[in-house]
């Protein structure tokens, strides 16, 4: 069990250069985990391929119900205290920190791409290629 942040399921969903890396953590533990935050996140993120890479509506339709299908069962709601003190000692967002409020209320890994929550939040926060090597 992790958790993942958006960016970590959109490159599993879409192609990216970190899309081998997201199928490579995927197939170490696809128990994965989000705040409800996600949603909105990847659906961003499918929206700028909609917009700037000519993704059809039908297919971007079709990976937000893939991603549903995989997270439906592992959303979270996060406290809004949690995330708003996390984001007071760090320098992240409070996006960010919903993340990171989730792996530690689960006691889980966080898996992401993002610098500054791995910097902020070493005890936590790991990189997709760390993680392949533990």
């Amino acid at each position: 069990m992790i958790v993942v942040d958006a960016n970590l399921i959109g490159y599993f969903f879409m192609a990216g250069e970190n899309s081998p890396l997201a199928v490579q953590v995927f197939a170490k533990d696809p128990d994965w985990y989000a705040p409800l935050l996600w949603q909105s996140e990847v659906r961003s993120i499918v929206s700028k391929y909609f917009h700037f890479k000519d993704m059809p509506l039908h297919k971007a339709q079709q990976i937000m119900n893939e991603a549903h299908d995989l997270m439906i069962e592992h959303e979270r709601f996060v406290s809004s205290s949690v995330v708003l003190e996390l984001m007071a000692s760090s320098k992240c967002t409070s996006y960010d920190c919903e993340y990171v409020a989730l792996a530690k209320e689960l006691n889980l890994t966080l898996v992401t791409f993002d610098r500054d929550v791995l910097r902020d939040f070493p005890q936590i926060a790991v990189s997709p290629q760390d993680f392949m090597n533990i």
